[in-house]
This record gives structure tokens, C-alpha cells and sequence, in this order.
């Protein structure tokens, strides 16, 4: 692996933490204090964080991105989407069926979603104009 993919996996990650400390305070926040149902509050919250982290990835993660274009905002946007399924497929599984308390099952959701993420968002910021 270059050096440089290294340190943008090293970037990735450190953003995903923050963004990922975002939509779980998020989730708590609206659960615990608002009454909110976990599973609209996952939504909320992952798109919240969604939306910080692309900021994030653009100018920090992805060196290079420079200006995105209305074809690479879509498809980081769509990849999000699909992120946001995930996201609810697995709180749901998790939750309603195999029955982990919503604040454990959104560990071992982030930890799916974070491969697609990286995948996708990397497509997305790093695209050239073709």
C-alpha cells in the first residue's frame, strides 16, 4: 500500500471517530432526553453526520479533491443513502430482532457502514471530470 493511501485511510478514520462521536451523541440526545424512536432518531442522526463528514472528507480526508462537481455531490449523496439503509437494515436487525440494547447495535452498524462509506466516499470526492 503507498504511503500516501495510508495516511488518507489514517484521515478517513480519524474524521469517521469524530463524525461517528456526532451521530452517536446525536442518537442518545434525541432517544434518551427527546423520546424520540431510535430508528428515526439513527436516521437523523446519521444524516447529520453524514453531512459533517463530507465537509470533512473533502477538505481534509481525499488531498487533492479540490472542487466537487454536481456528478461526484451526487454520488457521494447516493452512497450516503444507500449508508443510510445500511444503517437502519442493521439498528433494525439488531434491535428488534436479535434483541442488543439500540446504543450497542449502533457500534456494530457504524462498523458496516464505515467500509461502504470509505468505498463509495473515496469514488465520489476523488472522481475526475470525464
Amino acid at each position: 500500500m503507498k504511503h500516501e493511501r495510508f495516511l488518507e485511510i489514517i484521515r478517513f478514520l480519524i474524521v469517521g471517530g469524530i463524525s461517528f462521536i456526532v451521530d452517536y451523541g446525536l442518537l442518545f440526545i434525541l432517544v434518551e432526553f427527546f423520546d424520540v424512536h431510535y430508528l428515526y432518531s439513527s436516521a437523523i442522526s446519521f444524516t447529520v453526520s453524514v453531512i459533517f463528514n463530507y465537509y470533512l472528507c473533502v477538505k481534509y480526508v481525499f488531498k487533492g479533491a479540490g472542487s466537487q462537481t454536481t456528478r461526484q455531490a451526487i454520488i457521494f449523496i447516493g452512497s450516503s443513502v444507500v449508508g443510510l439503509g445500511l444503517n437502519q437494515i442493521c439498528m433494525y436487525f439488531f434491535v428488534d430482532l436479535l434483541k442488543i440494547h439500540y446504543m450497542i447495535a449502533k457500534i456494530g452498524a457504524t462498523a458496516i457502514v464505515t467500509i461502504w462509506n470509505y468505498i463509495m466516499k473515496r469514488k465520489a470526492v476523488t472522481m475526475t471530470n470525464n
